[in-house]
């Protein structure tokens, strides 16, 4: 199994990005798609994911201001994120799991990409 994140970059307060998270390897069965991130000195949370009906789940923090997807044929998960602001300064990963969305069923993780928010 392959995650390969891009998209991630610098932005201003108040800007946007869009992440990818291009998967291969495993089924079409995928049960969850999600994405995490850590910023550093801070353990790694979850942002937001998405199971394969499309149900959607976000942390609050970012509730409103990110949105979470898939494409048609569920191997590419991308997080649009709006409003960004410092605190949202993190390595974000994309990770998937076999199983449920529960935190410690995401086996399968991307490298992380960058997110900068100045």
């Amino acid at each position: 199994v392959q995650l390969v994140e891009s998209g991630g970059g610098s932005v201003r307060a108040g800007g946007s990005l869009r992440l990818s998270c291009a998967g291969s390897g495993y089924t079409y069965s995928r049960p969850c798609g999600g994405w995490f991130r850590q910023a550093v000195g801070k353990e790694r949370e979850k942002v937001a994911d998405i199971d394969r009906d499309g149900t959607t789940r976000y942390r609050d923090s970012v509730k409103g201001r990110f949105t979470i997807s898939q494409n048609s044929a569920r191997n590419t998960v991308y997080l649009q994120m709006y409003s960004l602001q410092p605190e949202d300064t993190a390595m974000y990963y994309c990770a998937a799991s076999t199983s449920s969305c529960r935190p410690s069923d995401f086996g399968y993780w991307g490298q992380g990409t960058q997110v900068t928010v100045s």
